[in-house]
């Protein structure tokens, strides 16, 4: 089977710079939605997209995928998408099925079963329909007595009586490789846009005595495309519901779960606690018995079994191995690694940071750029200086280190293990293992300061009270 994704065009009706196809919805583009569907149907070599406006960008967003490309630099029609791969396409023998990358909630069984009818049926190809209450602009699909497709007309040629008709054509096809090389050169652009349309192929079937057959689904949701802003917001609704429902049914639980977002590529584990308003974004994976606090963000993320992140956090690109905690009110930005039992407390902030197992950096702590031992203790307060105005620098603290409340560590330094640095210390200087470091002005106290300057002060009060009495 030869699986060919049309997606070239620009989608003026999104009223966007961007290509339609590399518009998000679920969590991913929508072009990525459909290359998943048709890889899970056959191998990506047989996987053709072809591309036009954004071809760079679309090339570039599926180049993991290993599916192959086709150019369209000119769009003139979907038949025309055919046309310009049909060097490559027409070595292929078998099944050839065209849908769209616009098309993302079109599911795999789906395919499957338009496939398996186009090789009982004998036909030279088979088209999704679908009925719809308001067919408004969807060509209409006309059959003939015996059933099979006479033909489809566009919603401007259509005649009243045909304008009534509410079975409406999908676009997604599924031919015999060889019936369509052999008519698709005969589509002519005798249309107002002077573009080849696929739908003539269904006359040019029925001219050659091949005959041409429809499969109805029953839900139109899955096979309408995306035209509009507001088309794409309601797409993405569904797939996120569609996520919820599949991971509450694998487990999981999910407090108000029309609150949560959840992308479709993210992955969580049995018995964990989804709270609501939380975000779960990219290709995070989440282990079993985890709690997720509401109104956390985490994306592009890795948490072991049995990590709590405690509300309003934001994770991303970060590593918690297995009964870490985060927040409330932490961040976890890329580069981060908590190992087993490390603690992440309010205001704290990590960049590119290991924090030891059973480490602890519980309040308005910045730790950038460091290498942080077992079993640290980082006192509220604490800030590695990584950056000296031109590069960042290094931290490296010992295990079992104290570093106690708004202590300074201008990097690049190394604490060693089971050292104390003093509250309020900068520490510039290398501190040897179970030493005490102190980095601050030795403290100077005046008795009887503040109420020597009180006195003062009321005679400067009074002495202005009596010159304004003299004046």
């Amino acid at each position: 089977m030869t699986m060919v994704i049309l997606a070239a065009g620009l989608g003026t009706r999104m009223k966007s710079s961007r290509a339609k196809v590399l518009h998000r919805a679920g969590g991913m583009t929508l072009v990525e939605h459909v290359v998943g569907t048709a890889l899970q149907l056959t191998s990506p070599e047989r996987v053709f997209v072809v591309v036009g406006y954004q071809a760079s960008e679309v090339r570039a967003l599926l180049a993991g995928r290993g599916v192959r490309f086709i150019d369209q630099p000119e769009q003139k029609g979907t038949g025309h998408a055919l046309m310009v791969g049909r060097a490559v396409l027409s070595r292929l023998d078998g099944s050839l099925v065209v849908l769209y990358g616009d098309c993302p909630l079109i599911s795999a069984g789906t395919l499957r079963r338009l496939v398996e009818e186009q090789g009982r049926s004998g036909a030279a190809a088979i088209v999704i329909t679908t009925m719809l209450d308001d067919p408004t602009g969807y060509g209409r699909v006309i059959h003939d007595p015996a059933g099979t497709v006479a033909a489809i007309v566009e919603q401007k040629a259509a005649t009243p009586a045909e304008l009534a008709i509410r079975e409406i054509n999908s676009g997604v096809y599924c031919f015999r490789a060889d019936r369509l090389w052999a008519e698709l050169d005969k589509i002519r652009p005798d249309n107002p846009a002077r573009e080849y349309y696929l739908t003539d192929i269904v006359g040019l079937f029925n001219r050659a005595g091949d005959r041409v057959r429809s499969m109805r689904v029953d839900d139109p949701i899955e096979v309408l495309g995306i035209n509009n802003r507001l088309e794409l917001a309601a797409v993405d609704r569904l797939l996120r519901e569609r996520k919820g429902c599949e991971l509450m049914l694998e487990g999981v639980t999910i407090e108000k779960p029309e609150t949560v977002t959840i992308d479709a590529p993210a992955r969580i584990g049995q018995d964990t606690l989804v709270e609501p308003f939380v975000q779960i974004r990219g290709a995070t994976v989440i282990g079993s018995g985890c709690r997720i606090g509401a109104c956390s963000i985490i994306e592009d993320s890795q948490l072991a079994d049995g990590v709590e992140i405690l509300p309003f956090t934001h994770i991303v690109g970060a590593a918690l191995e297995a009964g870490a905690k985060a927040g409330p009110y932490a961040r976890l930005r890329p580069g981060a690694h908590v190992e087993a039992g490390a603690h992440v407390g309010n205001f704290v902030e990590l960049k590119k940071t290991r924090l030891g197992a059973g480490s602890k950096a519980m309040h308005l702590a910045y730790l950038g750029d460091s290498e942080i031992g077992r079993d640290v203790n980082i006192g509220a307060g604490t800030i590695t200086c990584n950056y000296d105005g031109l590069k960042k620098h290094r931290t490296k603290i010992g295990d079992g280190a104290f570093v106690g409340s708004h202590a300074t560590l201008v990097a690049p330094v190394e604490i060693g293990a089971n050292s104390y640095l003093g509250a309020g210390s900068v520490i510039t200087d290398p501190v040897p293992a179970e030493a005490l470091a102190l980095g601050r002005a030795r403290q100077v106290v005046k008795p009887g300061w503040a109420r020597k300057r009180k006195a003062k002060a009321e005679v400067r009060k009074a002495g202005q009270t009596t010159s304004g009495i003299n004046a």
